[in-house]
């Protein structure tokens, strides 16, 4: 039995003598898996009717808690954008309902950007769909082996967002060398 990468690895193991095996298998699955995943939300969102970019804003204002609402400085500072390209977008939102522009009470020069009951939904059932096709690719996984799984991906994450390895201190050997 086994998988494309199976195949890749022998194939490439053949031609490239230097090449770890293991290491190629570990980052070709982690290639195929990422591939497969953002098709997998690029199709959840196509038929939650969602764009990224409209899933994105209406994933930030969640991720803020209630009353699930920000200005549109922070809103944009949160998604890394301008505030012109922030404002392009939040117009196709407010037309079809997902957020609201609200001027403040107190200082009509403040804006509020919030989730609409419409926007909560539309983010929950996208969530959702996103839930279970993640489930369904997991499925194949006892709970120990998810765990184990997820336990090594963030060890993986947590070296990779310290930085290249070059500029990490270098642990010293118990010999002194």
């Amino acid at each position: 039995m086994g998988d494309s990468v199976d195949r890749h690895v022998e194939l490439w193991s053949k031609e490239l003598g230097w090449m770890d095996p293991v290491k190629e298998a570990i980052f070709a699955r982690l290639a195929i898996l990422a591939r497969h995943a953002a098709q997998a939300r690029r199709d959840t969102l196509d038929s939650d009717g969602l764009k990224h970019w409209q899933f994105k804003v209406l994933l930030t204002l969640r991720r803020l808690g209630p009353p699930y609402e920000a200005s549109p400085s922070r809103l944009a500072e949160l998604l890394g954008l301008t505030r012109g390209a922030l404002s392009a977008r939040l117009g196709p939102l407010e037309d079809a309902g997902l957020i609201t522009r609200t001027h403040d009470a107190g200082d009509r020069r403040r804006v509020h950007v919030r989730l609409t009951a419409a926007g909560y939904d539309a983010f929950e059932q996208h969530a959702a769909s996103e839930e279970q096709g993640e489930n369904a690719l997991l499925s194949v996984l006892t709970e120990e082996e998810k765990r184990a799984l997820a336990d090594l991906l963030r060890k993986l994450v947590e070296a990779a967002e310290a930085g290249p390895a070059d500029s990490r201190p270098r642990r010293s050997r118990s010999d002194g060398t």
